[in-house]
């Protein structure tokens, strides 16, 4: 967690009076908070996605992937989500016995992305906004380009993905359950890369 000296934009804490007072974010600061592409990674069981109902991508044992794209976001996000969701060791060494020690690659076990612009709303008032997330224009040809790039780094078959744009109806068992939230711009994540990669 950020410390609020480093980061104004998250709600800081002033006294006035004896009493505490909260100051919430202005929308200048809100807007600065993260610039990433994000990706919500769920150990599951098994996974489909329903359109129009009727199942469009299912996997077994793997990952699930949320990807949320903000309108900042480059390829170099791209490589950075790709590399790190297919490398992250959230599966147990069955042989030796250790927890945290196989990634969903040394599993051969599948990955459903699917396309979530909503992981980039935040609420104004009571209503939600979208504003910063990646315009759908854009983000279909994005997307299209992160699900390939999963393919070449793995392989085609382990690799499906939700429908782009549709209503769809997502269905998992979560394994665990274990959750985890990528950011691809992380303030740590150059100078961390080698120590996470051992």
């Amino acid at each position: 967690m950020h410390s609020l000296s480093i980061s104004p934009y998250f709600a800081s804490i002033i006294r006035t009076k004896n009493k505490r007072k909260t100051l919430l974010p202005s929308k200048k600061h809100r807007n600065l908070q993260i610039r990433a592409m994000r990706a919500v990674v769920q150990r599951v069981a098994s996974a489909s996605v329903e359109v129009d109902g009727g199942i469009a991508s299912e996997i077994g044992p793997g990952l699930l992937v949320l990807v949320g794209l903000h309108d900042s976001d480059t390829e170099s996000d791209t490589d950075y989500i790709c590399r790190k969701v297919l490398n992250m060791r959230l599966f147990p060494n069955e042989s030796t016995g250790k927890g945290w020690d196989q990634s969903v690659m040394q599993r051969n076990y599948g990955v459903l992305l699917v396309s979530q612009f909503t992981l980039y709303g935040f609420l104004k008032g009571n209503k939600p906004d979208f504003h910063v997330a990646m315009p759908p224009q854009k983000a279909k040809p994005f997307y299209e380009s992160l699900v390939d790039k999963f393919r070449k780094a793995y392989k085609p078959d382990a690799i499906k993905d939700g429908v782009f744009g549709a209503m769809m109806k997502v269905s998992l068992v979560n394994d665990g359950p274990v959750t985890m939230q990528l950011d691809s711009s992380q303030p740590s994540k150059n100078t961390s890369e080698k120590a996470e990669e051992s």
